[in-house]
């Protein structure tokens, strides 16, 4: 870290049990993490904060490079967990961790991006054989097998319905992987 951590106790001694095990805590995040730049912690005692009386608080502020950073703040109201401060300190400190496991993920592009879904009208449909087509909002026609109708719903479907549907690339051409009716034609 840049600078040493800042830890702040409000409403109750600085134990120095207390400082030491938030250091481990802080060590453990910057050996995991390594690019944290600075960090503040707050630990605020019962009856410190009205709102959620009896239970510990602790906030962390995480500085990252590039100006960003992570914050953990929120103290579940209903859970007397947070009535021990070691269970406090440890929850805030999960807490931070998820959000810098996810930062790093995104940093790095591992984070799964899901395609948004299209829109479509059948056009055709041969009950017969199982298939159909449908025409994308571009105009372009999609064939569709109906296996790919979601929810056992090729039976139910006619000309004009609305779907909305994945598109992939198949051996004739494009074609929808999944369809789902929409709106008040939905399946129930």
């Amino acid at each position: 870290m840049e600078t040493p951590a800042d830890i702040e106790f409000h409403g109750m001694s600085p134990g120095q049990p207390l400082r030491a095990e938030i250091g481990k805590y802080i060590q453990g995040l910057e050996d995991r993490f390594g690019r944290v730049t600075a960090c503040r912690v707050v630990l605020k005692g019962p009856g410190e904060h009205h709102q959620t009386s009896g239970l510990y608080e602790v906030t962390i502020r995480l500085a990252l490079p590039e100006g960003r950073e992570v914050v953990v703040s929120r103290t579940p109201k209903a859970d007397e967990r947070h009535a021990d401060v070691h269970f406090a300190i440890n929850d805030a400190f999960k807490r931070a961790r998820r959000q810098l496991q996810d930062r790093a993920r995104r940093m790095q592009g591992l984070v799964k991006t899901h395609e948004p879904q299209s829109i479509g009208t059948v056009t055709k449909l041969d009950g017969d054989a199982g298939f159909g087509f449908l025409e994308s909002t571009g105009g372009r026609e999609i064939y569709f097998h109906r296996n790919s109708v979601l929810e056992d719903g090729f039976s139910k479907l006619k000309i004009g319905i609305r779907v909305a549907f994945n598109e992939e690339e198949g051996e004739k051409g494009p074609q929808a992987s999944t369809a789902r009716r929409l709106g008040k034609h939905a399946l129930r």
